[in-house]
This record gives C-alpha cells, sequence and structure tokens, in this order.
C-alpha cells in the first residue's frame, strides 16, 4: 500500500515583509508590534479570526505572573484594558492572577495591531516552509485565499507548536523525557447562574457521582451572573491531529459532566453556557535553541549576560499521568526566584533565521511550566521582535547583533531585566 505521495504546485508569492510572525497569541502579538514598532515591516499569520491565543479564543482571563516591567507593548495592552475598565487592579508578584474580560481584549490587540501598522492574515496557517541551507525564505500559508507564499527576511514561531520549526525540519524537544507526554491541556467552559437551568437527561453521558471522582477543576467569576471553568485534560498530544482531535471532544464531554455534577451533586443553579473554541493547550513543542533554559536555572534564579526576558511564575507543571490537583514536583519545591531567559533561548540552533517565544521557547519541560505564562510570553516575544528589527535593520543574523544595544532598547521599552528589581 501506497504510504506517500509527492506534490507539486505553483503558489502565488502574495507577500513579502522583512518579518513575518506565525501565531497571534500574547509572544506574536507583543513580537510583531515590537518590530514594526522599530522600523521593519511585519505581517503577522493567525489561524482564528481574533488575536490573543488562549487569552481570548481559549478564555483564559488572567495574567499570571508579574505584571510590571515586562515591555512597553504588554504595557500598552494593559493601559488600554484599565481605559475600559476591562482589568483588574495591578498587584505584584506573587499577587498575581490579573483579571481581564476576554471579550474586549481582541479589539485592544487589534486596534494596537493596526496602529503599528502590522499586516494581519487571520483565518490563516502557515502549512509548510522553504529553506536553502538553514535559511527560511519563504513560508507557505492556507487561509481562505487558498495556498499562498510569503516571502520574509526573518521568521518568529510564536505558534507553541513550533508548527514553523517543525515544518522546517529543524530539531525541536516535546514533553518529559521519559515518555514525551506534554503538560496537561485544560478545557475552558462558561456557565450562567439560572434558577431554571435543565439537567442533560439520563444515559446520554456518564455521571460523576461525587468529588473523588471529579477531576481538577478551577471555579472563578465571569461577568454578573456567571462562571468561568477550568477542567484538567491530561494524556493527549497537542501535535497530533488524531490526539488533538480527541482531546477536544472528549474535553466538551467532561464540560458537561463537571456541570451536571456541580448541579446534581452541589446544588448549584447553574446553565452550561458555552466552551471556548479551543481547549486550553500548555505545552505543544519546544524549539531547540542555541540555549536550553533548565530548571536548574530557574531554582538558582541564574543570570545570564544576554538576558532578553525575566521569568518570575512557579514551576506550574501539574503531573501529566491523572486528572486530579497533582503535580511533579512537590508543593514545597514549586517557587522559584526571578530568573534571566537569554536570547539564545529565542534563537533556533538549526536556522539563520529563525527566532521563537512564548511556549515554544528552548526550556526543558519544567523550565516551561513557569516560562509559558502570558506575562513572561509578552517579555519574550517584544525581545524577539526586536531582535529580529536589529538583525532586519544591520542584514545580519540575530546571532551577530549587538546583545548590549539590543539590552538598552529593550530596558528603553519598559522591560525590567534586573531580577532584583521586584524582590
Amino acid at each position: 500500500m501506497q504510504n506517500s505521495v509527492t506534490y507539486t504546485k505553483n503558489i502565488e508569492l502574495a507577500y513579502s515583509c522583512d518579518i513575518a510572525v506565525a501565531g497571534g497569541g500574547i509572544a506574536g502579538v507583543c513580537a510583531a508590534i515590537a518590530a514594526a514598532k522599530h522600523g521593519a515591516s511585519v505581517i503577522l499569520v493567525e489561524r482564528f479570526g481574533i488575536p490573543g491565543g488562549n487569552a481570548t479564543s481559549g478564555g483564559v482571563a488572567a495574567f499570571c505572573g508579574e505584571n510590571a516591567g515586562q515591555g512597553a507593548v504588554f504595557d500598552e495592552i494593559s493601559a488600554m484594558l484599565e481605559t475600559l475598565h476591562a482589568i483588574g487592579p495591578y498587584t505584584p508578584y506573587p499577587k498575581d492572577n490579573r483579571k481581564f474580560n476576554h471579550e474586549l481584549l481582541p479589539f485592544v490587540l487589534n486596534s494596537l495591531l493596526e496602529k503599528y501598522q502590522v499586516r494581519l492574515l487571520y483565518h490563516t496557517r502557515v502549512a509548510d516552509c522553504i529553506v536553502e541551507d538553514g535559511q527560511i525564505t519563504h513560508l507557505i500559508i492556507s487561509g481562505p485565499s487558498g495556498m499562498q507564499a510569503i516571502g520574509a527576511g526573518y521568521v518568529i514561531d510564536c505558534t507553541g507548536d513550533a508548527c514553523v520549526a517543525r515544518a522546517a525540519g529543524f530539531r525541536v524537544m516535546k514533553g518529559r523525557e521519559s515518555d514525551g507526554m506534554q503538560l496537561p491541556m485544560s478545557e475552558m467552559f462558561f456557565v450562567r447562574h439560572q434558577t431554571s437551568a435543565q439537567c442533560v437527561p439520563e444515559g446520554l453521558l456518564a455521571r460523576i457521582k461525587d468529588q473523588d471522582e471529579l477531576p481538577m477543576t478551577s471555579i472563578w467569576p465571569n461577568g454578573p451572573g456567571g462562571n468561568a471553568i477550568k477542567v484538567k485534560i491530561p494524556k493527549f498530544d497537542a501535535t497530533d491531529t488524531e490526539s488533538l482531535t480527541a482531546a477536544e471532544i472528549f474535553a466538551r464531554k467532561r464540560a458537561l459532566q463537571v456541570t451536571e455534577y456541580f448541579k446534581t451533586v452541589e446544588g448549584r443553579e447553574w446553565m452550561f453556557d458555552r466552551c471556548s473554541p479551543i481547549i486550553g493547550i500548555r505545552e505543544g513543542a519546544r524549539i531547540l535553541g542555541d540555549c536550553v533554559l533548565a530548571v536548574d536555572d530557574l531554582r538558582k534564579g541564574r543570570q545570564f549576560g544576554d538576558a532578553v526576558a525575566v521569568g518570575y511564575y512557579c514551576l506550574d507543571g501539574h503531573s501529566p499521568d491523572d486528572d486530579k490537583r497533582t503535580y511533579i514536583l512537590p508543593k514545597d519545591e514549586l517557587a522559584v526566584p526571578p530568573y534571566h531567559i537569554p536570547l539564545r533561548c529565542l534563537i533556533a540552533r538549526d536556522g539563520k533565521n529563525l527566532m521563537m517565544a512564548g511556549r515554544c521557547l528552548s526550556a526543558d519541560q519544567l523550565a516551561l511550566s513557569s516560562a509559558r505564562v502570558m506575562t513572561t510570553c509578552a517579555m519574550t516575544g517584544q525581545a524577539a521582535g526586536m531582535a529580529c528589527a536589529f538583525a532586519s535593520a544591520e542584514k545580519t543574523e540575530v546571532r551577530k547583533i549587538c546583545v548590549s544595544a539590543l539590552q538598552n532598547a529593550l530596558t528603553e521599552n519598559g522591560a525590567v531585566l534586573a531580577i532584583g528589581r521586584f524582590n
């Protein structure tokens, strides 16, 4: 039986730019805006019709970690949310989880992307890329217009799943070393408070009968008369088509089961409203960089000479083996001091012009469990965008730019790189 095909097609070279950013989550938005603010022409490719990633499409309406000192782009996002009365007050880390309105955040991000003249391609995915001697020359995209090509001088992979790197054949890391199991996903869904809420008829889904059967569940307010619910969904692979499909099906069933438990067992007057359009993915694939950030670097609060971002968040690595509130590490080992993220963790080792930001940065799994939060993603995104803009202006590889000049520019653009700042 034939197990492969050869496919050849002439594709329109529809776009060209200095920097192409793949993935419009917080990291991608901050990368695109930062690059555009520093004179580069930028195209942002996003698979959904709105930017924000897990913060918007995923329904995760909280900025975890330190919210101050994450860079001018993140500051501008926060300021605009404040103007709209769509974000809670700032408190220094570890009093974090700054709640915001995830339905208004897309308006804020779109407004800023338009302000800085980032060209947006929504409902579009990176399907492939053309690589010549380690240089990505073109991205092959697939959107409503069909398959097209983008010619780009530099590429930043902010997909979270290392989609560009994997298409280019560059090395990636995934899951824990022993078996490749990833940090568990979460299903975000929403309920309304309604006294006449209908129950799901018996026989349509298995019932959760008591708290021992309940998966890890987090509940927080979601506007007047509503709640947001997060449920742990383990043992699926975010980088595998069939596994991610199965995860989405299972997670939506789980959301109904959890809702029914709270109604029938705990007596809450909840009506199931909706699920986020995509399951929340904590770990897809991490791109092998010039440096791999290790969990011991975090524990020691390690400083790097080429630091471009600072992480603060705890080692939030939930066990991938079960759906309970269990951690990979003992709870007394989760806290870490502020730590540096070096530029080398944002440069793909196998490429000449590929950078990454957000949760596909070069790190081991436990280091990622901290660095994946949106505040840190914003900081790495701004750093990658500015680094590419510097390299583009100098017509050189990112590895060859002046790191101290980049650090000075990051500091001038609101990034606090001194790890003692919030101790």
